[in-house]
């Protein structure tokens, strides 16, 4: 039973997906549930955390501070030859 401070939610996963979070949850000896919060939880963080990295890079980008695509194009045409020439900053 859902306590105050969770909320059931419900999810439509495809067959093979949801056979193997059940493989997953009896190695772990572990409910459907735990496994799925868990999974869920990391996959929030990691996009969270994704996105507080584009809004840093696209300020970064305002502000001037971002290597231009002609300078960057130039560098990689110069990879791999006796020309290779210092990564442009």
């Amino acid at each position: 039973m859902a306590s105050a401070d969770t909320r059931v939610m419900t999810a439509h996963l495809p067959v093979a997906l949801a056979e193997q979070v059940d493989e997953l949850a009896a190695r772990l000896e572990r409910s459907r549930g735990w496994v799925v919060k868990q999974a869920l939880a990391a996959y929030v963080e990691r996009e969270t955390e994704r996105y507080r990295l584009t809004l840093e890079a696209m300020a970064e980008v305002d502000a001037g501070s971002a290597v231009s695509h002609d300078d960057v194009k130039a560098w990689a045409a110069t990879l791999g030859t006796d020309l290779s020439g210092k990564q442009p900053e």
